[in-house]
């Protein structure tokens, strides 16, 4: 443009004068862009101020995601005993195969509250003061990296693994006391020995205390926290990114129940299969029995042992139980030996050498043992939990639980 009326002065004959008063023209025009794309960038940063301003209390976050998520594990507490005896069933071929004949068979001869709801109680328990506790953490630590300028990617997926740490201490224990009484079954049970042969929730975990100590019920922290803490990181990263493509193609920030509940089931789904492996070492290690000095502390194995035992001695019988029941890589009937059903035995609370003897001993497929049932029960999961979070805390917004904001 200057260069154009430089031309045309020289042409033209158009006066210094103008040429100066044009070029001053230009560069008021050039300053307002400036202060136009200033304004906008004031605009969206009073926006983001706004949006920060409109944060939920962290009340409302952790009894809406308390509610949401016990909702959502007890909604699936039935499909996760599938699961979980996938997993813990150690008969080659195995007694629970796919999904829907496992869920049968448990139903058909255990029963509904007893089979594909035992251990719910300390499941609710757990799960309650669990998602708390979580929501808690997550919704703070967030929110505080993003305001220091850390990248929200990084953000959801730290604050996932933070979430999850401080809310291990409150479910697993109950992880442990529900895993074992979902293997369990119903008292006595006739139709699958666990190993475990506990009246209630507080008879396991009095029994737990005295014949393997306080710590058992901590058993497999580790593994928990190895299962968890990437699930929880993979979970909330996918729901977020998801969430955000879901309101740029919507161009609203409410994005409706159909895409609430694809965007909340498909990063649950993601994250459970992903981290399957983790979770049948997790599995296995929590279930696996302890080396025990007396055959005595368990007095249900020496009456199984005789019905499966062949013509052995009375004295033989008891090593051979107490052989058998050292520490399997799951539960089993004392009378199957390891060997007999390929499962070597696992003898460690390391997550990596479980994955190694699993990978050795039965492949891949030992890896994602109960894979079906685990995506089905993460998507269902994850789907109602986050779901009925942003629900509530919608309802909460309309109907605070909270008059003063400040601090929370």
């Amino acid at each position: 443009m200057v260069l154009g009326r430089v031309a045309n002065f020289f042409t033209n004959g158009e006066s210094t004068h103008d040429l100066v008063e044009a070029e001053r023209r230009d560069v008021a025009v050039a300053m307002d862009s400036v202060a136009s794309s200033a304004a906008d960038t004031a605009k969206v940063i009073a926006e983001e101020i706004e949006d920060d301003e409109g944060r939920p209390p962290y009340l409302h976050a952790m009894l809406a995601g308390g509610i949401g998520g016990t909702t959502g594990d007890m909604l699936m507490h039935s499909l996760d005993t599938v699961k979980t005896r996938q997993q813990g069933d150690p008969h080659m071929p195995p007694k629970y195969t796919s999904m829907g004949s496992t869920y049968y068979t448990i139903w058909r001869q255990e029963g509904f509250r007893k089979g594909l709801y035992g251990g719910v109680k300390p499941a609710f328990l757990g799960s309650f003061g669990g998602t708390v506790c979580f929501f808690g953490t997550y919704e703070y630590s967030k929110r505080f990296m993003i305001d220091n300028g850390i990248a929200p990617s990084v953000a959801y997926f730290t604050a996932g693994l933070l979430g999850d740490l401080a809310a291990a201490p409150a479910y697993v224990p109950s992880e442990v006391l529900k895993t074992r009484l979902q293997l369990q079954g119903r008292y006595n049970n006739p139709y699958f020995n666990s190993g475990y042969n506990y009246r209630s929730t507080t008879d396991a975990a009095r029994m737990i205390v005295r014949t393997e100590g306080f710590s058992a019920l901590f058993h497999g922290y580790k593994a928990t926290l190895w299962r968890d803490l990437p699930f929880s990181a993979l979970q909330f990263t996918f729901y977020e990114k998801e969430r955000d493509l879901a309101k740029n193609y919507m161009a609203s920030n409410n994005i409706g129940l159909l895409l609430e509940i694809a965007t909340a089931a498909s990063a649950g789904g993601a994250a459970g299969v992903i981290t399957t492996p983790l979770d049948v070492v997790k599995t296995r290690i929590q279930t696996q029995q302890p080396e025990l000095p007396e055959v005595s502390k368990y007095p249900v194995k020496p009456a199984i042992t005789p019905a499966s035992s062949s013509k052995h001695t009375t004295i033989s019988r008891p090593a051979t139980t107490h052989v058998s029941q050292n520490r399997p890589i799951s539960t089993s009937s004392p009378s199957t030996t390891l060997k007999a059903h390929g499962a070597a035995t696992l003898d460690t609370s390391s997550v990596f050498t479980g994955l190694k003897i699993i990978y050795k001993t039965e492949g891949i497929a030992g890896w994602f043992r109960g894979v079906g049932p685990r995506f089905v029960w993460t998507s269902v999961q994850s789907g109602t939990m986050l779901v009925l979070y942003q629900t509530l805390l919608r309802y909460f917004e309309q109907h605070p639980l909270v008059n003063m904001d400040e601090g929370l």
